[in-house]
């Protein structure tokens, strides 16, 4: 099958499997998993940080990051359609009892600043205490600018706010943005990295921040299930995909840019190309056969994910090959 559904569909390399196999290996919980510590270690200076932590999805990295900088009662601001907000089955509030505040995204995947600070709580016992902000890049695949990074890093100073990053695919921000990774995450108080959507890992997620809040985030690993035990198996993997996935990314950008283009000529499809900006397209069906055309597509091989817009994402398991049997059954189905 060839999977246009998401980049977590990747699957490991021969090098990564390798690696797994013989991976040196302790007991995590204590400290032990050479493999674990010098992921951290390297993950840790690559981003430019004190300190790192490995853990077993984004998902819990951004709860982890939530809850180490929240109290029970506390709140953070975020985006409407954050993932932490509106696809984590709502675990800073279950999990924390810490409350969102979500703030409509603007077109372009950021906050408006001004919403931001007239969301912040004043210091009244009516309400919650806002703590922090909490910001995605990429988001659906839009990357924020350099600029409105530093403007956020100076607003949340200016509030005594701290700042997190969901930066699930930040090296494919950092890829567009034609800059180094450190170049965003030097805004952030910290950041979460999925080692397992674009990169190619197989499982595995980061948490970057200070000394002090890693050690904070370990504790909250541990009571939330997370201790793995001898994890360098999965940390062998996820080192591999640190080091070598982001020098293929561009890659993924170009059949994004490819299939957005071919999309864009088909009349049934609404789709502007100028806004893929990554590795994500994003195309409305104008009849409304959406899962008809997912259920076509399965038949003939190919995997999508039929929302209203339909997604359509590239990793490093899909070539132009693949982009062009994606388009021509498209084609196809609408001619039908």
């Amino acid at each position: 099958m060839i999977d246009f559904r998401s980049d977590t569909v990747t699957r490991p390399t021969e090098d990564m499997r390798e690696a797994m196999a013989s991976a040196d290996v302790g007991d995590d919980v204590y400290g032990d998993d050479p493999t674990v510590n010098s992921l951290q270690a390297y993950a840790a200076e690559r981003l430019g940080f004190e300190s790192a932590l490995f853990t077993a999805t984004g998902t819990q990295a951004n709860l982890l990051a939530i809850m180490s900088h929240c109290g029970r009662g506390d709140e953070y601001l975020c985006g409407q359609s954050a993932h932490n907000y509106r696809y984590e089955a709502g675990g800073a509030a279950v999990l924390g009892s810490v409350q969102p505040q979500p703030i409509e995204n603007e077109p372009e995947g950021s906050i408006n600043l001004e919403k931001a600070q007239a969301a912040i709580k004043a210091d009244d016992l009516h309400f919650a205490i806002t703590r922090m902000l909490s910001l995605e890049n990429t988001i659906g695949g839009k990357v924020l600018s350099l600029d409105y990074q530093h403007q956020a890093r100076a607003f949340c100073d200016d509030h005594g706010l701290l700042l997190h990053l969901d930066g699930a695919r930040i090296f494919n921000a950092a890829v567009k943005s034609n800059c180094d990774v450190t170049e965003i995450t030097k805004h952030y108080d910290s950041v979460s990295v999925c080692l397992s959507k674009g990169l190619g890992a197989p499982v595995g997620s980061l948490l970057l921040g200070s000394k002090a809040f890693i050690h904070r985030a370990t504790r909250l690993r541990k009571m939330v299930g997370g201790g793995m035990r001898q994890a360098g198996i999965l940390a062998a993997a996820g080192r591999i995909a640190l080091e070598q996935g982001p020098l293929r990314l561009f890659e993924d950008h170009d059949n994004a840019d490819y299939l957005s283009a071919g999309l864009a000529v088909i009349p049934q499809l609404e789709i502007n190309p100028a806004s893929t900006q990554t590795n994500i397209v994003y195309a409305r069906c104008r009849s409304g056969k959406a899962p008809q055309l997912r259920d076509y597509l399965a038949d003939q091989g190919i995997l999508i994910t039929a929302g209203n817009p339909i997604r359509f994402v590239t990793h490093l398991d899909v070539n132009r090959v693949d982009v062009d049997q994606l388009l021509d059954a498209i084609r196809r189905f609408y001619q039908s």
